[in-house]
């Protein structure tokens, strides 16, 4: 028995030599039958503890893969003979060319006349409808003059929202998640108030239009309307901040961001209690802002509603329903009874209260994923922000589509308009703040960092300049009035920076 057991194993060795011998010699010329029988073979001839079944799938990709390999092989030695054949035309017409050189330069002939076609197909077939749509890609001549001016540092997390007060003194209000809202002097840097009423994620924060009084919306399921009471310190000269295009960008670490513990709210008054508290909304109320005259308020709130308030009652006026989905903004028309909420059903709704007796709405659609935001503009302008990168600019007159639409690489958040100056601040999730115009022609972008490179001699003398956002940028606040800061950002860096544009150069640069 081993000597019989000893020939067959020498056996099946040699006709696996054999087998091995044949596939060299016919690989070259094998067709996709002979290569389908050349795998089994290759099976039935090796040890190998994967299943069959698996084995016959990698070795289908190889084979795949090989022919490809052949493919652009024999692509090449094409072309390389059609190289050779030019190279000796034109040796025999008494000319000398590299094949190398040839070759690009007729690429660069094909290449070049197949560009002109299809830049006037283009230019003849969508000549009408590209007017309406602008892409933020597109390269501008625009060098305006962006500056950082100040950083708000205090909140122990991210920061949901920004807006100024629009008496005097004005002051910086922000809204964290940390359960606290912030007032800061807008020169200083220094945390004025601190309200610490809630006992959730403070979402949002609006000044009220005559008074000393802040509305704020939480994820406690409530808004508060809260007093405050603000002396403002003397101002200090402003750091020298290097001017830098709203074009340039310096990557920085995460190691450089601001310590959640800062100094700037931990010696500020408090405030624990509001004047009033809105108590009707079943889930988180996201956002709230002032009706005209500031004797009513609206809240957007994750249960679908928005509402409408006394403010001195503290009663519910209105529910506002229609909504599929949570809401995510609302906002009012700064002379008109007027309010648009936004929602994650990839609509916005226009309310109107100006006739007592009569509370239309209607209903936007043109985005694909949520409305992040929709705001209004002089005039009879929204405009809407939402997580389909695209910021849509639309006519309450005519709601069928938008008249401006600016695509954008990322989501969108919180926009804010410089109404005077009709300028868009567009936030974004990948931490970048953009400006537009209302046509959708981008102006400028805001550095995300403002740093000198320095001689090495020097790096220990000169002050660390401020930097920009590190976090997702989640809000804009215009400020055309301020002769220092006329936008604000905030993001959940935890920090707010005061910003100052160069608002006539932007615009003639334009």
């Amino acid at each position: 028995m081993p000597i019989e057991s000893g020939s067959c194993a020498s056996a099946r060795q040699a006709k696996q030599k054999r087998k091995s011998h044949s596939l060299s010699i016919r690989r070259t010329n094998s067709s996709e039958q002979e290569r389908a029988g050349l795998q089994r073979d290759m099976l039935e001839g090796q040890d190998s503890k994967l299943p069959s079944a698996v084995r016959n799938t990698l070795l289908e990709l190889f084979g795949q893969i090989e022919r490809e390999f052949e493919n652009l092989y024999l692509e090449n030695l094409e072309l390389r003979r059609e190289i050779d054949t030019l190279n000796e035309r034109l040796a025999g017409e008494g000319q000398t060319i590299d094949g190398a050189e040839l070759s690009k330069g007729q690429l660069k002939t094909k290449a070049s006349h197949s560009t002109s076609q299809l830049s006037q197909k283009l230019k003849t077939t969508y000549k009408a409808s590209t007017s309406k749509i602008v892409s933020s890609f597109k390269t501008t001549t625009s060098r305006a003059i962006c500056q950082l001016l100040k950083e708000y540092v205090g909140h122990r997390d991210g920061i949901w929202d920004v807006s100024v007060a629009k008496t005097q003194p004005v002051v910086l209000g922000t809204a964290s998640a940390d359960h606290t809202a912030l007032l800061w002097s807008i020169e200083t840097g220094k945390c004025l108030v601190k309200y610490v009423g809630h006992v959730g994620s403070v979402n949002s924060i609006k000044f009220h239009p005559t008074e000393q009084v802040a509305l704020t919306a939480s994820g406690d399921q409530t808004a508060h309307i809260w007093r405050y009471i603000v002396q403002l310190p003397t101002p200090q000269p402003t750091a020298d901040c290097n001017q830098v295009s709203g074009e340039d960008e310096v990557e920085i670490s995460d190691k450089d961001e601001p310590d959640g513990d800062g100094e700037g709210s931990s010696d500020c008054p408090t405030v624990r209690a509001p004047l009033t508290s809105l108590k009707s909304h079943q889930g988180v109320v996201i956002a709230a802002d002032w009706l005209v005259g500031g004797k009513q308020a609206v809240t957007a709130s994750w249960d679908r509603t928005a509402n409408l308030y006394d403010v001195e009652t503290s009663e519910l006026v209105h529910s506002l329903t229609g909504h599929d989905q949570e809401l995510t903004h609302c906002c009012t028309h700064p002379t008109q009874r007027l309010v648009v909420t936004s929602s994650r059903d990839t609509t916005f709704r226009l309310w109107d209260f100006r006739d007592p007796s009569i509370h239309s709405v209607n209903v936007f659609q043109g985005h694909t994923d949520t409305v992040t935001s929709a705001v209004f503009t002089v005039g009879d302008n929204v405009v809407s922000g939402s997580d389909d990168r695209t910021v849509k600019v639309w006519d309450l007159k005519n709601m069928r589509s938008p008249i401006a639409t600016i695509r954008t690489d990322s989501a969108v958040n919180r926009i804010s308009v410089c109404v005077g100056q009709r300028i868009i601040a567009l936030p974004h999730d990948n931490r970048q703040v953009r400006l537009f115009d209302m046509s959708g022609v981008r102006l400028a972008r805001l550095p995300r960092s403002n740093r000198q490179v320095l001689p090495a001699e020097l790096h220990f003398r000169v002050p660390v300049l401020p930097q920009g956002h590190r976090r997702m940028v989640c809000c804009t606040a215009w400020c055309e009035d301020h002769p220092i800061c006329n936008l604000f950002t905030c993001g959940f860096d935890r920090q707010a920076i005061g910003w100052n544009i160069n608002i006539p150069a932007l615009l003639q640069e334009k």
